[in-house]
């Protein structure tokens, strides 16, 4: 069987999701996009744009801006209108959703080089807008258990998730993620791209807006639960809304080989599971335990892991679940921080965990063999994959 290897893969920086303070407030979802694409092909010049197969574009909310983002962009961006792309969604999970996609096609001997990628405006396309729930879908659950906080709060009930447990893990996550930016370690994998400052002062935008290195634990105790009065999640163990783009170049190892390009992890595979929406949070669990059955493998086999932290209490119930860490910090989970810290750019997440273990495995864990990232999303979405050193 044919085997699909990462080239490279980049990202932008991820900016508060503000009409007033968001660094990337006056910028257009499609042109991020197109600029990481940019920087992308400009890092990698011996890969065409006309050389790409197919686009595949991850968002979790497609439309207004976001409106078959995929081919938009790419044509706005100026790119060849013979390379054809597709704009799918799977919530959260969609940016690794196209990785996945792209990835088989190359395994299956579809094409050779693919780009797969992932974007969300969290501002000026917010969640659910233009949503029209079925009304069989609230026959069959209340509408109140469906919002994604609703489902954070369920999780912490059910999974014995306390608040200080996860007040923890978020203090951690800025801390990892504060000390991965002052190293340097994301400029690997960052496009700069320009913004606004909260002045209006135009600036090179290069490390990501929501990162607190002075995080407070106590600050953090004295903070309102966000979406129940009384609810164990505030604003601190919650994802905050973001903007953001990430991108992967794919290709066939063969081909890659040929042109003698470098690359260190290849395509192990995927799994996509669903769960019930009311807790959808803890759809890793029966994704990365799927993945893992498929491979013949056993949690303790897997050297890195990379799991969306769309909020502590879904992350934290994930990760226990499947016996790989009890509390932060985690030895091999989120090693240079997560969502709560970095934001959760809806569509642009899947690939931005894929980005940012391609860093990962390549600096800090160079002997490492396996890593897997995965992520739940709404209306119980999710996927995993997994990369193997070559």
């Amino acid at each position: 069987m044919r085997e699909c290897v990462i080239i490279d893969g980049v990202r932008s920086a991820n900016s508060r999701a503000h009409i007033e303070k968001g660094w990337f407030r006056a910028i257009r979802p499609d042109e991020i996009l197109t600029k990481v694409y940019d920087g992308l092909f400009a890092r990698n010049p011996t890969v065409k744009p006309e050389d790409i197969e197919a686009v595949f574009v991850g968002c979790a909310n497609i439309t207004g801006m976001q409106n078959d983002i995929g081919r938009i962009s790419w044509l706005a961006g100026g790119f060849p209108e013979s390379v054809p792309s597709n704009t799918l969604t799977m919530q959260c999970p969609s940016g690794m959703a196209a990785i996945e996609h792209a990835a088989r096609a190359i395994v299956c001997g579809e094409g050779d080089t693919y780009l797969a990628s992932g974007v969300e405006d969290m501002q000026k396309v917010f969640m659910a807008m233009h949503m029209d729930f079925p009304p069989r879908l609230l026959e069959r659950y209340n509408i109140m258990d469906i919002p994604m906080g609703s489902t954070a709060e369920k999780v912490a009930e059910l999974w014995k998730i306390t608040r200080d447990d996860m007040e923890n893990m978020a203090f951690w996550s800025h801390k990892k993620a504060d000390a991965a930016t002052k190293a340097g370690k994301f400029k690997k994998e960052i496009i700069p791209i320009e913004g606004l400052k909260d002045d209006g002062t135009p600036f090179m935008v290069d490390t990501d807006q929501w990162i607190r290195g002075d995080i407070s634990r106590e600050q953090m105790a004295g903070m309102k639960p966000g979406f129940k009065p009384d609810g164990l999640l505030t604003a601190a163990t919650s994802s905050p809304l973001t903007i953001g783009a990430a991108a992967v170049i794919l290709m066939e190892r063969s081909k890659a080989d040929k042109l003698g390009l470098s690359y260190h992890l290849k395509y192990e595979g995927g799994a996509m599971a669903g769960c019930d929406p009311t807790i959808m949070g803890i759809g890793p669990i029966p994704a990365v335990k799927r993945l893992l059955d498929r491979k013949g493998m056993k949690v303790s086999d897997i050297d890195l892991w990379e799991f969306n932290e769309a909020f502590a209490s879904q992350t934290l119930a994930c990760v226990r679940d499947l016996g790989i860490a009890q509390n932060a910090p985690f030895e091999n989970v989120n090693v240079w921080g997560g969502a709560l810290a970095l934001g959760h750019p809806l569509g642009e997440s899947g690939c931005r965990l894929v980005v940012t273990m391609n860093n990962i495995m390549k600096t800090d864990y160079p002997k490492a063999k396996y890593a897997v990232a995965s992520l739940c999303g709404a209306f119980g979405n999710a996927n995993a994959i997994m990369f193997s050193k070559v």
